[in-house]
């Protein structure tokens, strides 16, 4: 097909075949179950690094607020609390310190793929501004750090500790939080803020544990093996065949690095990333108009708008993710279809081959190797995994000290053995082995279940859930668990940009404690209200489970299982989601809160 030309329906025909068959090569009937996480006996792969526990004595009091999660979720509603005059304010987290993926993350080469100034919040609270178009991760962790320590977040945290249950107390009408460092204290609210991406994941690859060479989790680089910092310098595998499982934007990040220091590289792809240009550059506060006041705030909300499928009088961000926010749609509950659905599909469909074709067209340009050229192709719809941008990924597979070893045919590596992998029949021998294989999405906090929640009666909020699904009011509250505020769960509306995301939520959270202190209430929806918010969800849903279920496996699509057509997101986008929940709060946030309880 050439690719500066409209696609002709004999070419879209094509197109549509060779997705189906690449799409085949790649499904795996085990689905999820492909991957196991960090625990039982690869328990070792997620632990801490960079921080050794210090010893103290066990926690037994009260506080206002406990946060559960020490990442930008978690450090946004602490500060928007403080906003709001709430004094006593816990954060834990099972990480050294705040930061949550970008404490956790650290491996070389890592960079945001969200331009800094919309992503990194609380800029115009904190008058930072960022030195690069993307920061890399130790300026995102420093920033975290630095508002953490502008809002006194630091004074009661709790690090390397895991919140172990949540339990409601009708006595004292206060959570009672423990912890597996015996911690036992009550909260009047819980807010949790765990995240969608924290629980690392690995390959179920038969014989793991019989590989004698080094391995480590990417969230946990061991830079005692590689030696090295962020930025680079891997002296320490100067002589070491070294392989990466996962080509993702983790691996997409960490290839070209491992490529300059490693005395050879094996990447290990089952699928090809799409890979566009990032341009990266350092920038001045005079290019993104630092010098007005609230310069922060409309930018992140110019680039909301634009991505959230909204019109806009003009592009502040200007990158990839703007120019191609028509193709988003699919990935974006924001999707809506206007007029003729055919037309409109045939019409998505178009737009969306000439964007593939020009991204397939970039490998063409940059890969010199006709067989590496090809088999680093992504061969399905722009939407169907989180679009990467690099200006290096690419040009690391001329070097002659890269090999990619494709396993798609495979459906991955075959099996281990003492001195490598093995992918077709074939052993490639290795002294250390990364797995750039990310987390499992939404498998965290109270969603994982591996955080019990006991509301009222004893309930459990994760058995009432498996029983007749998720019911909140906005993604926020549920019945039968008073003062318990969830932090970008189910129910609400997504963005590419979660940061942004996260801070809206906080600022609602926020605003349910303070109403509920100012009236002495709890904060607790009635089952009508959630039944009516469930309709809301329902009423305009897209229906995106065709458009997954022709989609290249990935964790959208739960590994090519389709996705649910239940009510699971806000249908008409963040940024519509966002303008609903300031109007409910200037007209109907009394509604939630329940009559006034016993003086504490």
């Amino acid at each position: 097909m050439d690719h500066s030309q409209t696609p002709t329906p004999e070419a879209l025909a094509e197109l549509r075949e060779r997705y189906r068959i690449e799409r085949e090569r790649r499904v795996r009937p085990d689905g999820p179950r492909q991957y196991v996480g960090a625990d039982a006996e690869f328990g070792y792969y997620a632990a801490d690094p960079y921080t050794e526990p210090v010893g103290r004595e066990a926690v037994r009091d009260r506080v206002d607020v406990a946060i559960v999660g020490g990442g930008f979720g978690g450090i946004l509603a602490g500060a928007r609390l403080r906003q709001q005059g709430i004094e006593r304010i816990r954060v834990i987290d099972k990480g050294g310190d705040f930061g949550g993926t970008w404490y956790w993350n650290r491996y070389p080469g890592i960079h945001c793929d969200i331009e800094s100034h919309v992503y990194l919040p609380m800029l115009d609270e904190t008058g930072y501004v960022p030195e690069w178009k993307y920061a890399p991760g130790e300026e995102i962790r420093r920033h975290a750090m630095r508002t953490a320590e502008k809002f006194g977040l630091y004074a009661d945290a709790l690090f390397s500790t895991s919140v172990t249950s949540l339990v409601w107390d009708e006595a004292s009408e206060a959570w009672t939080v423990s912890t597996d460092r015996g911690d036992e204290f009550r909260a009047t609210y819980v807010v949790t803020a765990t995240g969608t991406l924290t629980e690392l994941k690995l390959p179920g690859i038969p014989g793991i544990e019989t590989f004698q060479g080094h391995t480590f989790h990417t969230s946990r680089w061991d830079y005692g093996y590689t030696g090295g910092t962020p930025d680079g310098g891997l002296t320490g595998l100067a002589d070491k065949r070294v392989g990466v499982v996962g080509t993702g934007a983790t691996g997409i990040q960490v290839v070209p690095v491992l490529a300059e220091d490693a005395g050879h590289l094996y990447v290990f792809q089952r699928t090809p990333s799409t890979v566009d240009v990032r341009a990266n550059r350092r920038t001045t506060a005079g290019d993104v108009g630092a010098d007005r006041h609230g310069w922060a705030r409309e930018r992140r909300d110019n680039f909301l708008r634009i991505v959230s499928g909204e019109s806009a009088e003009e592009d502040l961000v200007a990158d990839r993710w703007t120019s191609s926010a028509g193709l988003l749609e699919k990935l974006l509950p924001s999707f809506r279809r206007q007029g003729d659905r055919a037309a409109s599909e045939a019409a998505y469909e178009v737009a969306d081959a000439a964007k593939m074709n020009e991204i397939r067209a970039r490998v063409d340009a940059v890969v010199t190797d006709p067989d590496t050229a090809e088999k680093l192709k992504p061969w399905y719809r722009y939407a169907c995994k989180r679009p990467t941008f690099s200006d290096l990924y690419l040009e690391a597979f001329n070097r002659d000290n890269v090999t990619l070893v494709d396993t798609a045919d495979t459906h991955g590596i075959e099996r281990m053995t003492e001195r490598g992998v093995v992918v077709g029949g074939t052993e490639y021998e290795l002294d250390c082995l990364i797995f750039a294989t990310g987390f499992s999405a939404g498998v965290s906090g109270v969603l994982s279940g591996r955080l019990p929640v006991h509301g009222r009666g004893g309930a459990r909020l994760q058995e009432a859930w498996a029983a007749r699904g998720p019911r909140t009011l906005h993604g926020f509250t549920s019945n039968g668990f008073p003062n318990l505020i969830q932090l970008g769960g189910v129910q609400s509306a997504p963005s590419v940009n979660f940061t942004h995301v996260l801070d809206e939520h906080a600022v609602h959270a926020a605003a349910l404690v303070a109403a509920a202190e100012a009236k002495g209430a709890l904060i607790e929806p009635s089952r009508e209200a959630e039944d009516a918010w469930i309709a809301v969800l329902a009423k305009d849903a897209p229906d995106h489970a065709w458009f997954h279920a022709e989609c290249t496996p990935g964790y959208y699509n739960a590994e090519g299982r389709g996705r649910p057509n239940g009510p699971t997101a806000y249908p008409h986008g963040a940024f519509a989601f966002h303008g609903l929940l300031a109007r409910w709060r200037e007209e109907s946030m009394d509604t939630i809160l329940q009559p006034a309880r016993p003086a504490r």
